[in-house]
């Protein structure tokens, strides 16, 4: 068991060192905001990375899902039985920056809107800091950098099927996501099943086009698709159990057709979301059979493509109950809150399916950003005071999960 003693010199070195590598925090920040690489292009970011990490004199290996980074850094203490890894995603969006800020993106139509920047950073400054107190800890710390978490098939699928732990398993690994509802200074957990499972819905619903004004020469496709977005409600009010939760949502629908001419090819684009596994399969059974019947009956065939997306995130009871526990250790109870549930997704989800995982929140809504837009909107923005917390926290939490859970 853990000497408070030990454990109160810890929270200071780390408090510590997030106060004094802050500036490094930031720096590293703006960089790659300045710099923004979509999904699976993420080279300069991968590369710049690599840099931080030689300069630290941390061992690392790259190419991982295309661009992903696994650094490592092994405790000095024995024995190295135990393993953390620490996960931090890369890639932008593809949006056009609407701040002013002086570190605003310089690339047109690529944006870091959902603050992925930040989550590099901030696993920056917590490899620093943990470097520094190698001494103080045995195991190892698995530094995850990874790309395309913004895309399908996800960069986390891609790194587990390249073998990133193939060498080094972590016993548990750790992530973290920025949220402008939470103030700086704050973190937010729960155990358990936190976000959707997601999956893409693209159609293709084709038949004889023609005159508008001949309907009866032609198969109406535009009718067949809007019969079928109706059709498929179903999904959610009489298939699916009352008490399991579910979105079925099309942002897309096209007909290039005319105000007289039905085209002889309509699209639809959707999303499916659940927190249920098993039901997930069966709906996407569901959206095959009623989009099929429906397009029938309409004289239309249909294409349906439902891609693998990606899975629930499961956070591990015992793991995440540990992880709430040090982080009230390190920043006060008062500062630790409840994470709510989301029908958003994250291929953070593909770890958590392999091994005991905690996903939590970093809370980043300060002055200087109260009245900025949410994640994913053109005039997103962090607290940079958010950093020390995101940096410290991720190095405190790996170190105390190294030296014991007590």
């Amino acid at each position: 068991m853990l000497r408070m003693e030990t454990i109160h010199t810890a929270l200071k070195k780390i408090h510590d060192l997030s106060e004094a590598y802050f500036d490094y925090s930031c720096r590293c920040y703006r960089h790659l905001h300045a710099h923004p690489e979509l999904s699976f292009c993420e080279f300069e970011t991968s590369a710049f990375v690599c840099s931080e990490l030689d300069k630290m004199g941390i061992e690392y290996r790259s190419g991982f899902g295309t661009t992903g980074v696994l650094g490592l850094i092994s405790g000095k203490k024995s024995p190295l039985d135990k393993t953390v890894a620490l996960r931090a995603d890369m890639d932008a969006l593809p949006l056009s920056e609407g701040t002013n800020l002086p570190w605003k993106s310089l690339r047109d139509g690529v944006m870091h809107a959902c603050g992925h920047d930040a989550h590099t950073a901030s696993l920056l400054g917590a490899a620093r800091i943990l470097k520094d107190m190698e001494d103080s800890f045995s195991g190892r710390v698995l530094l995850v950098f990874q790309p395309g978490e913004e895309k399908s098939p996800g960069g986390a699928r891609l790194m587990l099927e390249d073998g990133v732990f193939e060498d080094w398993k972590p016993d548990m690994i750790i992530g973290q996501h920025v949220s402008p509802d939470y103030p700086t200074g704050t973190l937010a957990f729960r155990e358990g099943r936190v976000m959707a499972s997601a999956d893409e819905i693209h159609i293709k619903i084709r038949g004889k086009g023609g005159h508008g004004a001949l309907p009866h020469l032609l198969n109406d496709t535009v009718l067949a698709a809007s019969q079928s977005i109706v059709a498929l409600q179903q999904l959610r009010s009489r298939l699916c159990h009352p008490l399991t939760p579910m979105v079925l949502s099309f942002g897309s629908l096209i007909a290039e057709g005319a105000t007289n001419v039905i085209p002889s090819e309509v699209r639809l684009s959707g999303s499916l979301r659940t927190m249920d596994e098993l039901w997930r399969e069966q709906a996407k059974e569901h959206i095959r059979r009623i989009v099929t019947a429906t397009c029938d009956a309409c004289g239309c065939c249909a294409e349906i493509d439902i891609p693998e997306g990606y899975p629930c995130v499961d956070n591990h009871p015992q793991v995440t109950q540990a992880a709430r526990r040090f982080a009230e250790e390190y920043l006060g109870k008062e500062s630790v809150r409840d994470m709510e549930v989301r029908m958003t997704s994250e291929d953070f989800g593909f770890f958590t399916q392999c091994y005991p995982a905690t996903f939590y929140r970093l809370g980043i809504r300060g002055k200087e950003n109260a009245q900025a837009g949410g994640l994913h909107t053109t005039s997103f923005r962090i607290d940079e005071e958010a950093l020390k917390t995101g940096s410290g926290a991720l190095a405190y939490l790996a170190w105390r999960f190294l030296e014991g859970v007590s």
